[in-house]
């Protein structure tokens, strides 16, 4: 299938908002349940969109939580806004809302910034705390920004991620849950301006035509291959989160007795996009070598919170205390996660960390 919709786009030869983009924007809204999905080039664009279709900017403070990738704060501080860093739930790796809570009366006592978004994100595929986040946010008149670029395809109650706060955003990154074969992003809105804002601001700013320019804008188009590619796998995207969550299950029952995994909230079902363990006792290297020695891979994400990155020095006075998103960079540690395991494999990564473990 994968084959077939790249050779059309070789043959029709509309490489750049082609045909398929259309239709992927299409449809990803219509999974997502939103109005709007607007592709563009990858996931740190997609923040980066979002953040300027609300005209955040200098002068403006953005919280983000300490425990994630650098994409969800590096376009805060592109645009001269402010990333206060603040810290996770120890168990979710999700935004703490009490940290959250206490950056935001912190920054709006100071006056010196104000107060303007948050960018919640879910981490490891799993999706924040919307319900908290969303009537925080509405209350203190602050900008919710989902970043589902680990938990597109996952669910809270009856919606998927995607369709929380004023605007989500996801990445098609190849080892995303649904990957492209290069790099890739969307954002999701129901608001019809705000989406007729982006459509332009990834596109140069442009009008009703491309020497139109209304805005500052930035170029970050999907190319019309990568489209062909996810529409393809959106086809199988779903038997491969149930295949996901049946590798998860396995993975939980094996290792329960010298690991933690990430807490889901009752109604919340994850895309695990990375399956993250805790160990109960020992040093994270401890297992990640006896892993490597068995010919096993992992990773480590991530290993430097942002808050202590040198990137983000010139933030770091305005971070919270960051103890919890300290402490997970030290101790977790993630396993082979795909929807492709098989049991067999599942088992022979479990009992390599269990005798590991002194199990």
């Amino acid at each position: 299938d994968i084959d077939a919709r790249v050779l059309a786009v070789l043959d029709h030869g509309r490489f750049i908002m082609g045909p398929e983009v259309g239709e992927l924007e299409s449809r990803l809204a219509d999974y997502v349940g939103v109005r709007h999905a607007i592709t563009c080039g990858n996931g740190t664009d997609a923040i980066q969109l979002a953040l300027m279709a609300h005209g955040i900017g200098a002068n403006d403070a953005v919280f983000v939580p300490s425990f994630t990738f650098s994409a969800s704060a590096e376009p805060v501080a592109m645009l001269s806004a402010t990333p206060v860093f603040v810290d996770i739930a120890d168990n979710s790796y999700n935004i703490c809302m009490d940290s959250l809570q206490s950056a935001f009366q912190r920054i709006t006592d100071s006056a010196e910034l104000a107060p303007r978004a948050v960018i919640a994100v879910d981490m490891f595929g799993s999706p924040a705390n919307y319900p908290a986040l969303e009537a925080f946010c509405e209350a203190n008149s602050l900008v919710l920004i989902q970043d589902a670029a680990q938990s597109f395809g996952a669910r809270l109650g009856d919606r998927r991620c995607g369709a929380f706060g004023d605007i989500a955003t996801t990445s098609f990154f190849p080892a995303k849950p649904l990957g492209c074969y290069g790099d890739g992003g969307a954002v999701f809105t129901d608001n019809d301006e705000l989406a007729e804002v982006i459509r332009s601001l990834r596109v140069h700013g442009k009008g009703s035509h491309k020497y139109e320019n209304l805005r500052v804008g930035v170029n970050s188009r999907l190319d019309t291959i990568q489209a062909a590619v996810l529409l393809a796998k959106l086809d199988a995207f779903d038997v491969e989160l149930e295949q996901r969550q049946r590798v998860r299950e396995q993975y939980d029952a094996l290792l329960a007795p010298a690991f933690q995994t990430q807490h889901l909230a009752d109604d919340a079902h994850s895309a695990w996009a990375q399956y993250s363990i805790l160990p109960n006792d020992g040093e994270r290297t401890t297992y990640t070598s006896a892993l490597t020695e068995a010919g096993i891979p992992s990773q480590i994400y991530y290993p430097v919170p942002l808050h202590e990155a040198p990137a983000y020095a010139p933030y770091r006075s305005l971070a919270e205390p960051c103890t919890s998103a300290a402490a997970m960079s030290a101790r977790v540690f993630s396993t082979p996660m795909h929807p492709h395991l098989s049991s067999e494999q599942i088992e022979q990564v479990a009992r390599c960390l269990l005798v590991a473990a002194g199990l």
